[in-house]
């Protein structure tokens, strides 16, 4: 039986800094994990500021200084989304309400925060670099890379589970 990818959206506020350098990050420790082929992976903003552009420069520069080519072009958040993605995932707290208003109430549940994998922390926020210099570029690196490690593994731990019984209850 061949199961279907994992789809995974990250989505910042005009995704050119946050979540295209997650979904990056994300699809490089999957390939050195040898599950890439366990998830579809995309990255979109809640706004079109940036739509068809490439990530911000910065973003390339800070993935490329750790092996990591940033290739997404920006895409603001479509309503088909909310029913394509298995999980989506907000940088910040304004990105999630964002997301919350537009989803059907079907598809809520599947939009948490980026930071949700983080070590416990005070702020549940990945902070946005853009108004700033080159060292907030590596700050959200070091915080994405955190969180798309322990994100991986908590996926592959629960694509790896075997699947319940109907009702959730073993057999007798």
């Amino acid at each position: 039986m061949t199961t279907r990818p994992l789809r995974i959206l990250f989505v910042c506020s005009g995704n050119i800094c946050r979540s295209p350098l997650a979904e990056a990050i994300f699809a490089h420790l999957a390939r050195q994990g040898g599950v890439e082929g366990r998830f579809l992976l995309d990255s979109a903003g809640t706004h079109d500021y940036h739509e068809g552009d490439p990530a911000d420069p910065r973003t390339r520069r800070v993935g490329s200084k750790h092996g990591i080519e940033v290739a997404s072009i920006a895409r603001e958040v479509r309503p088909s989304d909310f029913a394509d993605f298995d999980l989506i995932l907000a940088m910040d707290r304004g990105h999630r309400r964002e997301l919350l208003a537009r989803s059907p109430a079907a598809h809520r549940h599947k939009i948490e925060m980026m930071r949700a994998y983080d070590e416990p922390r005070a702020d549940p926020d990945v902070p946005d670099p853009y108004y700033g210099g080159a060292e907030g570029f590596e700050e959200i690196y070091e915080i994405l890379s955190v969180c798309c490690r322990n994100l991986l593994k908590s996926l592959v731990s629960r694509l790896s589970a075997p699947a319940s019984p109907p009702g959730g209850t073993e057999p007798a």
